[in-house]
């Protein structure tokens, strides 16, 4: 496996330690696995989850290892390749949970696409299209293994935009909800929403509230452009004083 080390980020305040690892692609005889990981920081979780996987015979891919600034807290995302004959996907569950029981984790999770059901998502979008356009080309392209519920939007589109043929063409529904400062719609989100897995915001210029989070209690990724959580809004590059990249 090849290997390489990103400098840490001591500069910008973000991370204490940042690792990523990378290797060749692997041979199609193999499974795809994905492995996070969040527990406590301490001395040897690299060598151990780095061993729960070569031991069954499964290689590293890619790794990305981080423990956030004066925190206590450890993240990792390893990529891997294995065989199934040789590690059964119920096997596999088994030794990352003596793993996760051993650092005494928050939260791991392992995912095999190929074997496991598909995360149901549903999608938050704006007015502007390029996050939302490329989650649905990646979707088509089977590079994003999962089933999209819906899209749901506070900017109107007509009939006869690439997005709603797109939508159309493949199924999705599209909800329009108006939003405004008094009224976000988050109950309506919210019954369009239940029984997802995952809530994407493809560059959703709204502020979700603590209550809906809460409510919806699954994960939420946030794809937008705003160097979080520092610089908030929808000028991030005017704020910390880069108007060359607005």
């Amino acid at each position: 496996m090849a290997m390489a080390r990103r400098v840490p980020r001591n500069v910008l305040g973000l991370v204490k330690r940042n690792m990523s690892f990378k290797s060749l692609d692997p041979p199609s005889s193999l499974t795809h696995g994905i492995h996070v990981f969040h527990c406590p920081d301490a001395v040897g979780i690299v060598a151990k989850l780095s061993d729960c996987i070569a031991s069954r015979g499964g290689n590293i891919l890619a790794a990305d290892v981080f423990v956030p600034e004066n925190k206590h807290v450890f993240y990792s995302r390893s990529d891997f390749v294995f065989d199934p004959v040789k590690w059964p996907r119920v096997q596999m569950e088994e030794d990352f949970l003596k793993l996760s029981q051993t650092f005494k984790a928050i939260r791991s999770v392992v995912r095999v696409p190929a074997l496991d059901p598909k995360y149901k998502i549903a999608v938050l979008a704006s007015k502007q299209d390029h996050c939302l356009v490329d989650l649905l080309h990646g979707w088509q392209d089977g590079r994003l293994p999962v089933d999209i519920t819906c899209v749901i939007s506070n900017h109107h589109r007509g009939s006869n935009t690439h997005v709603i043929r797109f939508l159309e063409r493949h199924g999705i529904p599209y909800h329009y909800l108006c939003t405004t400062k008094e009224n976000k719609r988050e109950g309506e989100i919210l019954q369009l929403v239940q029984n997802t897995d995952i809530l994407v915001l493809a560059r959703y210029m709204q502020i979700l509230s603590g209550n809906f989070l809460r409510s919806y209690g699954n994960d939420i990724i946030n794809i937008h452009h705003g160097l979080l959580p520092s610089f908030k809004g929808g000028n991030p590059s005017k704020q910390v004083g880069l108007p060359a990249l607005s």
